[in-house]
């Protein structure tokens, strides 16, 4: 999406912020869809394929109301951000700074920190095993590197990073028709409406730490959802057209986003008339292509679980579950269909590995090449790069040295989003409200949603930390 030549003149910067006539919004929704199917598919990964399957292969489709709960939450943070780059240009983590000058350093620490392990490649690795056999590590290896080059090889990032979702997205939805066609019955769609009767309830059967964290990062959670506004951004969702997109330094001309300055425009009749359509299309954007796509996804992934497995004693959790799960398809379908699980599979985890790779990186290059006096040594292009590979090269120094994860690395790891999220839906408010104009500001019910989010995760952080240190120190 390029700048519109009815953008109109550029007006003297006022107070620190350029001042600027906000670009009409298109009139088709179509236009803009990509935002949201990047989040969805980024954060369709092991909750989905794994997480939640495994939930309902246990206690039936009962608890599916806590993915609808966790989405639907997701949906309003995810707009609250999107709400502060629609309006200015600039990225929730750099709006965060003007709040505290140390959240943005922190925050990337956090997601830096929670995505260290490269435990998604090595999962998308090891479903590549049950196919084409070989070792999961070498595989592992060879698709982080893959990673790095598609990365930084592509001439505009989030371009590439959206094709590859749109196939990713397209994939998973092929393999939902075929099992809805061929393997769920009818007796697993009578409990998925039976399972209505239990909004709000539950189950005994499972840890409550893991319901929580099922219904806490149901779709995306952690930094991911802070990404948001650099990928609205680079779609050219309304303010954000004017800030350079990211480029590969070595196909591309380099740009620095991260140190354009603040934009914001008059509350004229016209321009509350554009902003009304931005915002309008933006919820609906994020309402079909984020939240829907989730949710469909999760209660089908969940369904074709509940017919092959749901009553089985001893079941595994993680990877080995996907396996049990592909041979279930196979003795019921025949072997082309196990085959086409663990593909589709492969393929959405390892697109989760990408997009965590970029999202990361994005975060990081944003804060390291923003704000302060002097101009960065690099630009952001560069500093993307950089961290890009720093990323790729650690997991493969990981994988090739054989380590495996600790426990009290996944131990501060499980918290760690939690916090993050916790932390940043506070700060929203504090944005929203104190950085815009009164009418661009949030409401009461979105500002209810948010202050929600911000105890629910807080209280799941907390929990997590109290019963693991149990665990750990008994």
């Amino acid at each position: 999406m390029t700048l519109p030549a009815s953008a109109g003149p550029i007006a003297p910067t006022t107070g620190g912020d350029e001042i600027r006539p906000l670009p009409p919004a298109p009139s088709k929704l179509w236009r803009i869809i990509g935002p949201g199917v990047v989040a969805s598919g980024v954060g369709l990964s092991s909750g989905e394929f794994v997480l939640w399957p495994y939930i309902a292969s246990q206690v039936g489709l009962v608890f599916l109301w806590g993915a609808i709960l966790g989405v639907v939450t997701q949906f309003f943070i995810n707009m609250e951000i999107e709400r502060y780059t629609l309006a200015t240009g600039e990225t929730a983590l750099a709006g965060f700074n003007r709040i505290w000058r140390h959240a943005g350093p922190v925050f990337v620490l956090l997601v830096c920190f929670g995505n260290l392990w490269p435990g998604w490649a090595m999962s998308a690795a090891t479903l590549c095993t049950y196919v084409f056999g070989g070792s999961a590590r070498v595989i592992a290896i060879v698709g982080l590197l893959v990673i790095g080059a598609g990365l930084t090889l592509a001439p505009v990032v989030y371009e590439a990073l959206e094709r590859l979702v749109f196939v990713k997205v397209a994939a998973v939805l092929v393999l939902i028709v075929l099992a809805v066609a061929l393997v769920i019955r009818a007796d697993t769609w009578t409990a998925l409406a039976a399972g209505a009767a239990h909004t709000g309830q539950f189950p005994g059967a499972l840890d409550f730490s893991l319901l929580l964290g099922a219904i806490a990062f149901a779709g995306a959670g952690g930094g991911q959802n802070l990404c948001q506004s650099n990928w609205i951004r680079d779609k050219g969702f309304g303010m954000g057209q004017y800030v350079p997109r990211l480029v590969s330094p070595l196909t591309g001309e380099e740009t620095n986003a991260a140190r354009a300055p603040r934009y914001r425009f008059e509350p004229t009749p016209e321009h509350m008339e554009r902003w009304r359509g931005w915002w309008r299309l933006a919820n609906a954007e994020q309402a079909l292509a984020f939240a829907a796509v989730t949710v469909l996804t999760i209660a089908m992934t969940s369904m074709l679980a509940h017919t092959l497995l749901h009553g089985r004693g001893d079941l595994p959790n993680g990877i080995a579950f996907l396996g049990l799960e592909g041979r279930a398809l196979q003795e019921l379908v025949g072997p082309w269909f196990g085959i086409l699980f663990w593909l589709v599979g492969a393929l959405s985890l390892f697109t989760a590995a990408m997009g965590i790779v970029d999202y990361t990186s994005r975060l990081a290059a944003d804060v390291l090449t923003a704000g302060g006096r002097r101009k960065p040594a690099v630009s952001e292009s560069r500093m993307y790069f950089r961290i890009v590979w720093a990323l790729v090269l650690s997991g493969v120094t990981v994988l090739a040295a054989g380590i495996d994860q600790p426990l009290v690395l996944l131990v501060i790891a499980a918290c760690v989003g939690g916090t993050t999220m916790s932390v940043y839906s506070a700060l929203l408010i504090v944005l929203n409200r104190r950085h815009l104009v009164p009418a661009l500001r949030i409401g009461w019910i979105r500002l209810a949603v948010l202050a929600w989010s911000a105890l629910f995760y807080g209280y799941l952080a907390v929990l997590t930390i109290l019963q693991e240190s149990r665990r750990l120190f008994g």
